[in-house]
């Protein structure tokens, strides 16, 4: 299990507000069509899109490939997503329910078949669910963060931000190095 019901509920109300998840993907387009370009991507999975589908608008690639967009907490995303040769999971996984990382984390293993970027913000978001928490459910910094992406993934790059946000590119550990 991903997610509970009740939270979900929670993340459905705050979507609809329309400014949820809005600049985090445009802000790492960049960095992502570099990868899209060098690696020659055909395939790239927006883990977590959210609702206005942020990464889209910041990509720079001239390269053809298919976009899957999936957010279990959107409706028109919600379908299970299929593996991509590259996930990107940008401010996502530190809204993820405690008791439930350790199933994310393995459903992004699955989904990525060469390639994943992963962003996350270490502190408080600007917006709290409506039971008074912080959106923000994981606050830990990147010593934490590292070996439970590690565990599943070779990791190539870790950029830090800021003092609260870093990124990561990693790959799948079982690629093989022949192709």
């Amino acid at each position: 299990m991903r997610y509970t019901p009740e939270y979900l509920s929670q993340q459905k109300k705050l979507h609809q507000k329309g400014n949820y998840g809005v600049i985090a993907g445009k802000m790492y387009g960049t960095i992502v069509s570099t990868i899209i370009d060098k690696m020659e991507i055909d395939h790239l999975l927006d883990y977590g899109c959210g609702k206005n589908l942020s990464l889209t608008k910041g990509l720079k690639t001239k390269r053809e490939f298919k976009y899957q967009a999936y957010d279990p907490m959107v409706g028109e995303y919600s379908d299970e997503p299929v593996p991509a040769q590259m996930v990107c999971c940008i401010d996502v996984i530190e809204h993820i329910e405690p008791d439930y990382l350790e199933d994310v984390l393995d459903h992004l293993e699955e989904l990525t078949e060469e390639v994943l970027f992963i962003s996350v913000h270490t502190g408080p978001a600007g917006k709290v669910l409506d039971d008074g928490r912080n959106a923000h459910l994981i606050q830990q910094p990147l010593i934490w963060w590292l070996p439970k992406i590690a565990e599943r993934f070779e990791v190539q790059s870790v950029q830090v931000q800021n003092k609260k946000q870093f990124y990561v590119i990693a790959f799948n550990k079982n690629l093989d190095d022949s192709n």
